[in-house]
């Protein structure tokens, strides 16, 4: 019998989640996992493990969980097949920095290169895909690197690890001695990093000069936590402030301040003027890739830059940049807010309240009559208008990739600044919304969350239906229904003379097939009926669907630039 001071590197893998304050992992049991499972099995730890039906829906739920607790997402998978299946969450949440810590339990090292069953060289997979991975091959190292681990997907820019477990490693030795965390790597993120103030008075001088600057935030200022400094900056300069979709929640959208997204994503024309007549732009937290600028085209080159970020590789990427300033979004902005204060004087007005007035007031118009209109199949802008009436100011809405995101981007005006819209704009892979809607769910349990799919995105994900109802999740679904690949159709219709190939499927009754799975559902195809179907969903308190069948891509008015050009 091992000494008391001794366990298994499956009990330490347990122990070192618990230290790190994990609360719940999500993942999918296979052979080479039986050790681990086990030791959670034995050790009853303080984080639950919710069982999923495949890999790649764990790491998604593992996302959709960080992005709304501020906590690294923590999921697992088998050897061989389960690690490529649980890569596209991986990919997607380190694209996104969104600190998760996915491992795949593998071979024992011992039988490496004798052709055992589901041997794959698993740190090759994943090395070029995450911000840190390795294979946890000693178990005595192996405290050591789960501390590491942490480390890196929680400072810098947040992001994804990925470690292989080893079988044998999980029946090795450990010493007790070695398990301890660092608190600082609980939550992200950590160790934030202060800018330099030389720079920040650069760019102090330069917004104090300019005449109708403009601010662009990505996903950085919701990260940091930036909400509150970026209001102030926002009031002191009168400064419209746009949003990419990742950024939205950077700014209450209800805010004079807040233009809505720009980009060719959800963006529309009112909202591209604001930031095409600009004389100076403020990147903060923002890739400037070539959704947010259409392409490199808005903001126009040769405008001076103030770009700042956490990421060093970012600032200067595609815009010359006037001021570079490497920092944690809201230590900068919480900074340059200081140092115009300290200034004093006469702050020249921007005219961002009324610019951003200007153009939500287009868009709101033009929103308002497709949303009021009667005719089937219902325009997505009728369910959008719907929820904004019915869901409270603190839901989150996660929304696939396809119909749903340009239509929630450009449409649905958040009340409230922070986390309430999560969708994967990385690489956009359908499917996405259930499994990090099941995430968010489970992170805050106490708030509404709804998935939007369009029903591509349904065929990919329908098997978590059953997770959703054997944790009795109250999640609200709806499926756009236009059985098409409606992205794909649209994408046709605009730039390929409308030859359409291979993008038409049949049309499925998701509400029969989310009914089999013990889900509450509803299908609509009047739009009359829309308003009465979604309080009945919203107003029960277990999983509901509600499959709407909806007018397609090609056939809308829907807020993607290349479309309507």
């Amino acid at each position: 019998m091992a000494p008391s001071n001794r366990m298994t590197g499956a009990e330490a893998m347990v122990r070192m989640l618990d230290l790190y304050g994990v609360q719940h992992v999500f993942g999918l049991c296979g052979d080479t996992t039986l050790p681990f499972y086990d030791a959670v099995a034995r050790l009853r730890p303080g984080f639950t493990h919710l069982l999923t039906r495949d890999e790649r829906h764990a790491a998604y739920m593992a996302d959709g969980y960080a992005r709304v607790t501020g906590r690294p997402g923590i999921c697992e998978g088998p050897s061989g097949g389960g690690a490529t299946y649980i890569l596209p969450g991986v990919v997607e949440a380190n694209e996104s920095s969104v600190p998760i810590l996915a491992f795949n339990s593998d071979v024992s090292t011992t039988s490496r290169g004798r052709y055992p069953l589901t041997e794959l060289d698993q740190p090759a997979l994943f090395a070029p895909l995450t911000k840190w991975c390795a294979s946890l091959d000693s178990a005595a190292r192996l405290p050591a690197m789960l501390r590491q681990a942490f480390r890196v997907m929680t400072t810098g820019r947040p992001g994804a690890v990925h470690l292989a477990l080893p079988f044998d490693t999980q029946k090795a030795e450990v010493d007790e001695a070695e398990l301890w965390a660092d608190a600082r790597h609980r939550t992200f993120p950590a160790e934030r990093a202060a800018p330099d103030p030389d720079a920040v008075a650069e760019a102090a001088t330069l917004l104090l000069g300019a005449r109708r600057a403009v601010a662009i935030c990505g996903g950085g200022p919701v990260l940091a936590g930036a909400e509150g400094a970026l209001a102030r900056l926002a009031r002191m300069l009168d400064l419209p402030i746009a949003t990419t979709v990742s950024g939205q929640g950077a700014i209450a959208e209800t805010d004079p301040q807040a233009v809505g997204v720009v980009g060719t994503n959800g963006g529309v024309p009112s909202t591209r003027a604001v930031v095409e007549e600009a004389d100076l732009v403020l990147f903060i937290g923002c890739r400037a890739g070539s959704v947010t600028t259409e392409r490199w085209r808005s903001p126009r080159p040769g405008l001076p830059v103030i770009h700042i970020d956490s990421d060093p590789l970012v600032i200067g990427a595609n815009y010359p940049t006037a001021v570079a300033i490497c920092a944690d979004a809201r230590l900068a902005v919480e900074a340059l807010c200081d140092e115009i204060a300290q200034r004093g004087g006469t702050i020249r007005p921007q005219g961002g309240a009324a610019r951003a007035g200007a153009a939500w007031a287009t868009k709101l118009a033009d929103f308002a009559a497709h949303a009021a209109a009667k005719e089937a199949p219902i325009r997505p802008e009728a369910v959008i208008a719907a929820l904004m009436d019915l869901l409270p100011e603190d839901a989150t809405v996660v929304a696939d990739p396809g119909t749903p995101c340009p239509y929630f981007s450009a449409h649905y005006r958040w009340p409230r600044a922070g986390r309430h819209f999560i969708t994967n704009r990385a690489h956009g892979a359908l499917g996405y919304a259930l499994g990090a809607a099941i995430g968010a769910q489970v992170g805050q349990p106490g708030r509404r969350t709804v998935c939007a799919m369009g029903d591509g995105s349904f065929g990919f994900c329908v098997g978590e239906l059953e997770t959703v109802t054997r944790y009795r999740l109250p999640l609200t679904m709806i499926v756009f229904s236009n059985a098409t690949y409606g992205w794909i159709k649209a994408g046709q219709n605009a730039g390929f003379g409308q030859r359409f190939h291979n993008v038409d499927f049949g049309r499925t009754d998701h509400a029969a097939v989310a009914a089999a799975f013990g889900v509450r559902s509803w299908r609509v195809e009047d739009p009359s009926d829309l308003d009465r179907v979604l309080r009945l969903a919203l107003a029960h308190d277990g999983p509901t669907l509600v499959d709407v069948v909806s007018q397609p891509l090609h056939e809308a008015a829907a807020p993607v630039s290349e479309w309507i050009a």
